[in-house]
């Protein structure tokens, strides 16, 4: 290491507060040592996300001491002194201390600082935020990272659109550019403090559940509902939300309801993952429920179980989105909103949304991943999601992903669907049968560096596929739009009187590898070649993930 380099670690070190992490770097050998120090961790599609270890390329005291002291640098320059701050967490490794150096810091600088003295589901951070007209609110957590991981969230407050919406940019820029240029070795550690239980925090919950309730009603319903929180922080307040809204038979995953930052059952704490939900479906399979529910640690997504063609299995997060976007649309109320709804997905999500919208009259419109991008999707939101089991069911209470609110909406379609002697699989059917049968997958192609990635992005723009499954396709790349959909990733189209398909490939913006998001359309048949029509598609899906892995293949 040069002896600049030197100066900076010896004076991280120094600084760091907490005696684990510092004995932690002490202890390092050189070259592991430079390797913390190589980078520290940026702002992504969802705030900060890293390893719980020493050093500025984790989450650690001393980063969130450095975020929160240019987070509030940030807000003061921009004229928000002493506003008020909402900041809360999750039960994962770190999070309670991270939250209370978060609020230390930020009350030290003279802000209104609104605590959860325990921990609370993101969604509940974003609307508190947006409901009590915060400057700003900081949710640490990791969501549905692996074990090892912690974040660090930030909302703003600010217009209709964005009161308790995810920074973008420029804002999440000028941010780190403050953390760059504050030296830690001038950073104040706040004073060690137990947790309070602030009121206005206590009020929040309980006036988010009354938003719930009105909302989506209260019903008296039979309907049996299997739950799990995958061991993060969102059971409790769903059974309530679920209770509220008239379902009071949930049989719970007795082994995944408590929090445990270990994550001991799962490999992979994400409902989307293979193998995660299987105590959950076994047991709605057990118990005769009519639907699943999971939760990911945070509760900020929920994903969806159901029997179909009679075994049961998750719902794609493309399938419980056309499911809900009906719901939204259908609550409309044309007497009193002359505007035509508007409803959002991101581009590497399924176009079914779309077909789903005209036939309603309703707009519809394809941002960038991640929410930040979706619920800015523009005036008279009603509703937005992405694939990744992300969905804004109440965009004007909570502008942000909210698994606990989808999951009382999916209850409340479930028992309207048994109500009339259906479930949710007829439901896509009746989708299917009337839009095209829509299958959407996923391949990832893992490379060893980041020039892999780069040479498979060029080779794709510079030599793209002829045909994919059979149909001539043309393409569109991100990468050279002028519009608000600029961004490095590529689509390929084709379309033919029977089928369609779509392809689109970006570089993921968190792990080395590149991401081909997939989708086939096979042309409306009717409910009398629904059966034949979806084993189509399940077959072009096949060919088409082939053919992915293909265009992947650097060889």
């Amino acid at each position: 290491m040069t002896s600049n380099h030197t100066t900076a670690v010896e004076a991280w070190i120094a600084a760091d507060p907490d005696p684990v992490t510092r004995d932690e770097l002490t202890g390092l050998d050189p070259t592991a040592l430079a390797q913390r120090f190589a980078d520290r961790l940026h702002f992504g599609t969802a705030g900060l996300r890293g390893p719980v270890r020493g050093g500025p390329d984790g989450m650690n005291r001393l980063v969130v001491i450095h975020t929160t002291t240019a987070l509030a640098d940030w807000l003061i320059d921009a004229g928000h002194a002493g506003g008020s701050v909402v900041v809360g967490h999750d039960a994962r490794h770190g999070s309670l201390p991270f939250a209370a150096d978060a609020a230390g810091v930020l009350r030290d600088r003279g802000f209104d600082v609104i605590a959860f003295a325990t921990s609370v589901p993101t969604p509940v951070v974003a609307f508190t935020t947006r409901r009590l007209d915060a400057v700003a609110g900081v949710m640490i957590t990791a969501s549905h990272n692996p074990p090892a991981d912690n974040g660090y969230k930030v909302y703003l407050g600010g217009g209709p659109m964005d009161a308790g919406a995810q920074i973008i940019p420029p804002v999440d820029a000028e941010i780190e550019e403050r953390i760059a240029r504050i030296a830690v070795d001038s950073l104040v550690v706040p004073a060690a403090g137990a947790a309070v239980s602030d009121p206005r925090a206590v009020d929040a919950v309980e006036a988010y559940l009354s938003r719930l309730l009105e909302r989506h009603g209260s019903r008296s319903s039979t309907l049996r509902v299997a739950l799990t929180p995958m061991h993060g922080v969102g059971g409790d307040l769903a059974l309530r939300a679920l209770a509220a809204a008239g379902v009071t038979d949930v049989v719970v995953v007795d082994e995944q309801f408590a929090p445990d930052p270990d994550f001991p059952t799962v490999a992979f704490p994400n409902p989307e993952e293979p193998g995660a939900a299987d105590l959950l479906l076994e047991l709605a399979a057990r118990t005769d429920a009519d639907i699943a529910l999971a939760l990911d640690p945070d509760a900020d997504r929920c994903a969806v179980g159901a029997v179909v063609d009679g075994a049961w299995r998750m719902l794609t997060g493309d399938e419980t989105g056309a499911l809900l976007s009906t719901t939204a649309l259908s609550q409309h109320d044309s007497s009193t909103d002359a505007s035509m709804p508007l409803v959002a997905t991101t581009i590497v999500s399924s176009s079914l949304l779309g077909r789903i919208a005209e036939a309603a009259g309703a707009r519809h419109t394809r941002t960038l991943t991640g929410f930040k991008w979706l619920v800015r999707a523009g005036e008279g939101l009603r509703y937005a999601y992405e694939e990744a089991i992300g969905h804004c069911v109440d965009p004007d209470a909570v502008r942000d992903k909210d698994g606990i609110s989808a999951a009382v909406a999916l209850a409340a379609l479930a028992h309207e669907q048994r109500s009339a002697g259906q479930d949710l699989a007829a439901a896509l059917d009746e989708l299917f049968a009337r839009h095209g049968v829509h299958r959407t997958g996923q391949v990832s192609v893992r490379t060893d560096t980041a020039d892999d990635i780069t040479a498979i992005m060029t080779r794709l723009r510079n030599r793209p596929p002829a045909t994919l499954c059979g149909v001539a396709v043309a393409r569109c790349d991100f990468a050279t739009r002028t519009d608000h959909l600029r961004t490095d990733a590529v689509e390929f189209t084709g379309h033919s009187p029977g089928h369609d398909v779509r392809v689109i490939v970006r570089p993921s913006g968190t792990e080395p590898k590149v991401k081909f998001y997939l989708e086939v359309v096979v042309a409306a048949g009717g409910p009398e070649r629904l059966d034949e029509d979806k084993r189509r598609a399940d077959t072009l899906l096949d060919d088409l993930r082939a053919a992915a892995r293909e265009l992947g293949d650097l060889r």
